[in-house]
């Protein structure tokens, strides 16, 4: 079984304009011919023409037991009325985490403007999604997205589960550090190549992540996800079979630790 916890179905070609229903026939085809089971789909912290809503999202899966949604606030932007709307999605089921993206909006994970955003996973007891490390915009700042500040957020918040997407990267040591310290923290190795690994980058990035797996052991803590359309699905799994690890730990990876955090019903796929 696959779980992959990072893709998104925003139209990156904006040359373009693409309806939410072409992205979302794409995830569904690469999905298929991958062979994962289900996919989580993250909303962003901002909504255009190339960036569908949470509401548009929870409405186009309707009905799909493959896909579930993970919802993006702005940090920046988010009114009390957003957070309202949210919290009724978490109330019906209907959303299985929320995602904050500093780096590309700038701001601390410790900003105090946060708290009501992490009380209210903790209520709901969902993971908060960090994006963390690089940032695909080049106007991104990555003084805000390193994943040391995560650690406070753990230390302040003991219940709140905690995702530090692409492993921090290039920060992998720092990530792997603050998974280890932190019960409450887990990590994704999401969006680490544009399109497909080069073998010589697919042997650096299988070093690192040996590496941290070495330090942090066994990877209950570690979380498959792509970031497609971004990421190539393929390419991905490729990577993650070439890994030095026993299958009952890649099992964790690829799915176990991801129904569990996210409390997906493997039954139904």
């Amino acid at each position: 079984m696959i779980i992959d916890i990072h893709t998104h179905i925003n139209n990156y070609h904006e040359e373009r304009v693409a309806s939410l229903e072409e992205c979302l026939d794409k995830l569904v085809a690469a999905m298929a011919e991958n062979k994962v089971d289900y996919s989580l789909v993250l909303t962003s912290y901002k909504v255009n023409e190339h960036r569908p809503s949470t509401q548009k999202v929870v409405e186009a899966i309707a009905g799909r037991d493959n896909l579930g949604v993970v919802a993006g606030i702005s940090y920046l932007n988010y009114s009390y009325r957003d957070l309202r709307e949210i919290s009724d999605y978490l109330e019906a089921g209907l959303i299985k985490g929320l995602k904050l993206y500093p780096g590309y909006e700038p701001f601390y994970p410790n900003n105090e403007r946060l708290k009501v955003v992490y009380d209210m996973a903790v209520e709901y007891d969902v993971p908060v999604m960090f994006h963390s490390g690089d940032t695909y915009a080049p106007k991104g700042r990555v003084k805000y997205s390193h994943p040391i500040h995560l650690d406070d957020v753990a230390v302040d918040n003991p219940d709140l589960k905690i995702v530090i997407c692409h492993v921090g990267n290039p920060w992998i040591k720092d990530c792997m550090e603050v998974v280890y310290k932190n019960e409450n923290v887990h990590a994704d190795f999401s969006g680490l190549v544009l399109g497909n690994f080069s073998d010589k980058f697919e042997r650096y990035m299988k070093k690192e992540l040996e590496e941290m797996i070495t330090y942090a052991g066994d990877p209950n803590y570690l979380l498959y996800g792509t970031d497609w359309p971004i990421s190539n699905m393929g390419s991905y799994l490729k990577f993650m079979h070439q890994l030095d690890l026993p299958d009952d730990k890649k099992e964790l990876i690829l799915w176990k630790n991801a129904a569990k955090l996210f409390k997906i019903d493997v039954s139904k796929l």
